[in-house]
């Protein structure tokens, strides 16, 4: 069986930044988990599915404990929020302040196959029955706000497209950015329920600006790049997304608004656009 001391690992990537991952979630869609030190305060970036004791394993590591801890999700999906009922003081944007306290597993997009999680935390464990828990937010996040850690400021830039509260976190004296899944080394997914592809374009463009200033990112998932690199796949990304690629993102929304109808029924929002995707701006 799969015991929390095992389920984590942890490495440092950086002067005060760990990694943690979740070693038996087989999945591209395991999210990274970054821890971030500071002299007043910490912050968890990210907490991953929920299924372990994601907060005890941190503590018992020493990576977190001695000071405030501050949870923070940079987008309310399953992969990325699961861990912070675990947490006392939990931040999320304005825009998925409401799905996160409602536990709304259409908005967190929540699907998870038992092939995906080897081996199970426990015997009669079953996928089918994950869901994102409810938890309560004691920060809520806009667009400019500063989280101070003591010796570096994170500041919040409100980021839509993946989701309607995506957000980065940019540390400018250490130039670094947390970049959640507005920007990784994998397909940008702009096709989920609260995704805009009008709203990611402005986004791109947004930190492509930024991008120059950045020396190292740490994204959502897998490995940390350049910001260079990240202002090439931010040109790739708006170059692509034309008429077809829209209407293609249109089609794929409305697809897995319906797969995530069928399994999560009870967290069916009261009202969706035309083309299924709950996005704002549609096509």
């Amino acid at each position: 069986m799969a015991m929390a001391d095992q389920w984590f690992s942890a490495s440092q990537v950086a002067e005060g930044v760990h990694l943690v991952r979740e070693r038996f979630y087989h999945s591209g869609n395991q999210a990274n988990i970054w821890v971030v030190q500071g002299t007043e305060q910490d912050v968890v970036v990210d907490t991953g599915l929920g299924i372990q004791n994601l907060r005890g394993f941190l503590e018992d590591q020493e990576l977190i404990g001695n000071k405030p801890t501050l949870a923070v999700a940079t987008h309310v999906h399953f992969d990325h929020s699961g861990g912070l009922y675990q947490f006392p003081e939990v931040a999320i944007h304005k825009n998925e302040v409401e799905a996160l306290e409602k536990g709304d597993n259409f908005e967190t997009v929540t699907f998870l196959s038992d092939s995906e999680i080897v081996p199970p935390p426990t015997r009669k464990w079953k996928a089918s029955n994950y869901r994102v828990r409810a938890s309560k937010v004691t920060r809520t996040l806009e667009e400019g706000d500063v989280i101070d850690l003591g010796d570096r400021r994170l500041q919040v830039l409100h980021v839509p497209g993946h989701s309607r509260g995506s957000i980065v976190l940019h540390d400018q004296v250490n130039r670094q950015l947390f970049s959640g899944d507005t920007a990784y080394m994998g397909s940008l997914i702009d096709w989920l329920p609260y995704s805009c592809v009008s709203d990611y374009v402005q986004s791109c463009r947004r930190l492509q600006a930024l991008a120059p200033d950045i020396h190292t990112v740490f994204p959502g998932h897998f490995e940390t790049f350049s910001g260079q690199r990240l202002e090439s796949m931010l040109t790739d990304y708006i170059n692509s997304a034309g008429v077809l690629h829209r209407a293609t993102a249109g089609v794929m929304g409305a697809l897995s608004s319906i797969v995530l109808r069928g399994r999560n029924t009870n967290n069916i929002p009261a009202k969706c656009c035309f083309y299924g995707c709950c996005c704002h701006c549609c096509l």
